[in-house]
């Protein structure tokens, strides 16, 4: 992961130069607002803003106060600073949050047009401060479009989001998409009022460092995108705490450019409802150079799933279907799983599409056990165009790890067991090419090799 060093040094140099001399601070009420959360007052922090911006940028500043307000829209070199006791608070009228549909075209431009918080082509912005964006999400019904995000960047240089709290946002919390150098930190997010509360999405960016965060999100705690033709690549996710209803630390669904060189170090994933580390290709691109490690989990839907799919869904109107994709070059290490469900973790490739390069070292996953001889014996479908979750093959045949079209897989010291007695193997190997099988630890269960 030498690439990885190199780029939070770029991070950090980009951060100190984006830090000016001597700040100037822009105070919200000084532009009329009154923080009394009666009034709309976008008006006035969007005046605050762009003052902040021509006189060549600063703080604006929200002292403690409730700031009802539709979308504003952050400029270069400006800081919204929420101190100790001050929220904005999303309005719940839909006619508040004008359309915003950026140069930048994605997949997503069939989820959002309207966010709280907007910026596109910005430079050395930030959200910082002990305050809370608020978008009132529970307010908002129906299909994706009456539902705004609570924060949009679009491809933004040099953005820094730290501290504050994210609550309740009508749909994905935070998107960042085709962005670079962005540095996320000590953020709390909570957000399960609504569908499709993603705690944090980085979408086609470049040199990400995610740390400290701890979230409670409705869908996709952590997830990493592709919605364009651009990877996702040089991320680091570090010393995080998540608990999702959906998956915990996750690269996908949307995969059209791909992901380069991310790691994921020092995180925990709880109360997780499906995958606690998921890893898909399946809209075409290729995930190479993945590294998880010092992972902690605990009741999670299952530890691992990783995927190589063929859903081959373009990214735009006019465009060829993708091809397979592909996905290699996975390590994964020092992890530890208990509570995990009965169906299984999994490493799945497609017929003529192995997976390639995975090696799992020092893994104890613990499941609950409880499948039986006719389990055991099922052939699961290949089911290569399905939506990816862990559970998508039904349970599987095996009660800890089932690998199939794969190719240079290695486990090394790999301790597996159940909750329950299982009449499964531990793991499963079909149509697995070149494995290398070093101190698997399965009590005693049985290791199956498959054609």
């Amino acid at each position: 992961m030498k690439r990885h060093a190199a780029a939070l040094a770029v991070l950090a140099l980009g951060a100190c130069a984006a830090a000016p001399a001597q700040e100037r601070t822009f105070r919200v009420r000084d532009f009329g607002a009154a923080g009394d959360g009666k009034r709309l007052e976008t008006e006035s922090i969007q005046k605050a803003i762009d003052s902040c911006s021509a006189a060549g940028g600063g703080a604006v500043v929200f002292p403690a106060g409730t700031y009802l307000s539709g979308t504003i829209v952050l400029r270069s070199r400006v800081t919204l600073r929420l101190e100790s006791g001050a929220t904005l608070l999303g309005s719940r009228n839909l006619d508040d949050y004008p359309p915003h549909v950026p140069a930048c075209r994605s997949y997503t431009d069939s989820y959002t047009e309207k966010s709280l918080v907007y910026a596109e082509r910005a430079e050395s912005v930030a959200i910082e401060g002990e305050g809370t964006l608020d978008g009132q999400g529970a307010a908002f019904k129906g299909p994706y479009k009456v539902r705004p995000y609570l924060m949009r960047f679009i491809e933004c240089r040099n953005v820094a989001v730290r501290d504050v709290l994210l609550r309740d946002s009508p749909m994905w919390v935070q998107h960042y998409l085709a962005c670079e150098d962005v540095r996320i930190d000590n953020l709390r997010v909570q957000s399960r009022v609504n569908a499709n509360n993603d705690g944090i999405d980085i979408d086609g960016c470049r040199r990400v460092e995610i740390s400290r965060c701890r979230i409670v999100s409705g869908d996709d705690a952590i997830c990493l995108k592709s919605t364009l033709d651009r990877p996702c690549e040089d991320v680091l996710v570090r010393d995080c705490d998540v608990s999702s209803l959906c998956n915990g630390l996750k690269l996908g669904t949307e995969t059209n450019g791909g992901f380069r060189n991310v790691r994921f170090r020092n995180c925990r994933v709880v109360d997780t409802k499906l995958g606690g580390l998921t890893l898909l290709i399946v809209d075409g691109g290729t995930l190479d150079g993945v590294e998880a490690e010092d992972i902690q989990m605990e009741n999670v839907g299952a530890a691992i799933f990783i995927r190589l799919g063929n859903r081959a869904r373009p990214f735009k109107e006019g465009m060829e279907k993708p091809g397979a994709g592909k996905l290699r070059n996975v390590t994964i290490r020092r992890v530890k799983a208990t509570g995990a469900g009965r169906i299984g973790s999994s490493i799945v490739g497609l017929p003529g599409h192995p997976v390639e390069g995975i090696r799992l070292s020092e893994v104890s996953i613990t499941a609950a056990g409880g499948g039986k001889a006719d389990d055991a014996r099922r052939v699961p479908p290949e089911r290569p165009e399905a939506y990816p979750e862990f559970n998508m093959f039904g349970v599987l045949p095996a009660s800890g790890l089932y690998v199939r079209h794969a190719r240079g897989i290695t486990l090394d010291r790999v301790t597996l067991r159940t909750g329950a007695p299982d009449d499964r193997p531990a793991v499963v190997l079909s149509d697995v090419k070149d494995p290398a099988l070093k101190d698997v630890d399965t009590a005693g269960a049985a290791v199956r090799t498959d054609p």
